[in-house]
């Protein structure tokens, strides 16, 4: 392990295709009230008596859109049969393909009405692709990590001895991983993991869980939401990302966490049980990663592991939070 070594990120892809996102709505190409079918005219998932609801822009950044996760998911569930890939899996399918899948599979919920975790990025940067006629890394490349200098976050690694031996936990030590690991997640259900994904340049990208890059790259990510957005948003932008648009009914960091655009936002500190002030956004990363910001103390925490799921969710993520905090 070293300071500039290349991570699989996973989801820590998707505030960055958020950020993408917003740098198209500032600019008015693009509506957080848009239909997602203005832009994918083919995509319209039905609920389960057959009608055909409207999923917006705003949907898909909040994950209220009624989309899910295979691994969220039973073994009968429609998005298996289908062949739906999850983004971390050598899928074999295009972009395209894996949304036109995903459009077949029936809603959880009506759009708007609650909130589950979900592919909603992956349509999201098929949108994109769309609305700007070029390939989402394209997308993300011109809008996000040129403009602060990531010079190591994309879509595919290009340094192969500088990508991360990725590990699952394991007893008495984390296990090495092999092609097409099941990882199985606290909650039910399992998450496939291909590390070779990241060396292939033809594995589609997916915009919720598909880039690489470095800890160093990130924080710079973050700082600057943090102080503010520029050169790559409005601030005014940056605190609509940062404010909560859902409520408690998003459960993916538990009690006193809401969601904005691309992460969690922390409204209750006592709830949560953390030191972290209110306002602080949080997300992490299966492959072992976790990260937030605290505006209010100006503070930025980016811990990117090898070891899935303990550096995401396990007890590590927590230790880390607490030392920083002196607790």
């Amino acid at each position: 392990m070293s300071e500039d070594g290349v991570f699989r990120l996973s989801s820590l892809t998707k505030p960055m295709v958020a950020a993408a996102a917003m740098g198209l709505v500032e600019e008015g190409t693009l509506k957080l009230s848009d239909p997602v079918t203005k832009w994918l005219p083919g995509f319209h998932p039905a609920l389960a008596d057959g009608t055909q609801p409207v999923i917006t822009v705003r949907h898909l950044l909040m994950h209220t859109s009624g989309l899910s996760y295979g691994f969220l998911e039973g073994p009968d569930h429609p998005y298996h049969r289908l062949g739906v890939s999850d983004g971390m899996d050598q899928a074999g399918i295009s972009l395209d393909e894996n949304v036109n899948r995903l459009g077949k599979a029936p809603l959880s919920y009506p759009p708007g009405s609650s909130w589950r975790y979900s592919l909603s990025m992956d349509v999201l940067g098929a949108l994109l692709a769309k609305v700007t006629g070029t390939a989402l890394p394209d997308v993300v490349a011109a809008r996000v990590t040129r403009p602060l200098g990531m010079a190591s976050t994309a879509f595919v690694a290009t340094d192969r001895e500088r990508l991360v031996t990725p590990y699952t936990d394991g007893s008495p030590s984390p296990v090495r991983m092999i092609e097409e690991t099941r990882v199985p997640m606290r909650t039910g259900g399992f998450i496939r993991f291909a590390p070779g994904r990241a060396l292939d340049p033809k594995a589609f990208p997916s915009g919720g869980a598909g880039m690489v890059g470095t800890a160093r790259d990130f924080l710079v990510f973050l700082e600057t939401m943090r102080r503010g957005g520029a050169p790559i948003l409005k601030s005014a932008t940056v605190q609509e990302m940062m404010k909560d648009q859902v409520g408690p009914q998003a459960t993916a960091q538990g009690p006193g966490w809401g969601f904005g655009y691309g992460w969690a936002v922390l409204d209750d500190p006592t709830a949560a049980k953390t030191p972290q002030a209110k306002g602080t956004v949080q997300w992490g990363g299966a492959y072992g990663h976790s990260c937030f910001v605290d505006p209010e103390r100006r503070l930025t925490v980016v811990a990117l592991t090898n070891t899935a799921l303990e550096g995401m969710s396990g007890r590590f993520a927590i230790d880390v939070r607490n030392a920083v905090y002196g607790r």
